[in-house]
């Protein structure tokens, strides 16, 4: 391979892993709303535990008239710590609308990261062909009761 073709190749190379990195501003954004309804712990020896949980989800969008403000339901999903402390969690979410509409919502926190990802999967109705990505993160907990402020790119 000749020095300039070398070039264009890592040019191709620079540009796919910059460009991506390049924020959006968000167009969605709000606050989960969630309580506990169960959960459990499981100690896998080694330092290792494993966290189970099931919770009622109140999403309250910032825009009053978003098609997702008010959607209730259940988010389930499983944290695992690890013997340096560090945890990793993914799960769902299932969230319906006063219509009786759903639409999914997967999420994700890597080891150690203070924000997490989620996507949008299609539902029914009206969220039939939504979809979306964005980020969340912890914003106050009580007891049972947990909040998460979440951003991100919607189209419903």
């Amino acid at each position: 391979m000749s020095r300039i073709e070398k070039l264009v190749c890592l040019g191709l190379v620079a540009g796919c892993v910059i460009a991506p990195t390049v924020a959006l501003a968000d167009n969605c954004s709000g606050y989960d709303v969630l309580v506990t309804q169960s959960g459990e712990t499981l100690d896998l020896g080694a330092g290792q535990t494993l966290f189970v949980g099931r919770n009622h989800s109140l999403n309250v969008d910032n825009d009053p008239t978003g098609k997702a403000n008010l959607t209730i339901g259940e988010c389930n999903g499983t944290f695992l710590t690890t013997s340096d402390g560090k945890s990793r969690g993914t799960g769902y979410c299932l969230r319906k609308d006063k219509d009786g509409d759903t639409y999914s919502v997967e999420w994700a926190m890597a080891p150690g990261a203070e924000k997490g990802t989620w996507k949008i999967n299609p539902g029914t109705g009206k969220f039939s062909k939504s979809s979306g990505t964005g980020w969340w993160q912890n914003a106050a907990a009580s007891g049972k009761m947990f909040v998460t402020r979440w951003g991100g790119n919607c189209n419903w």
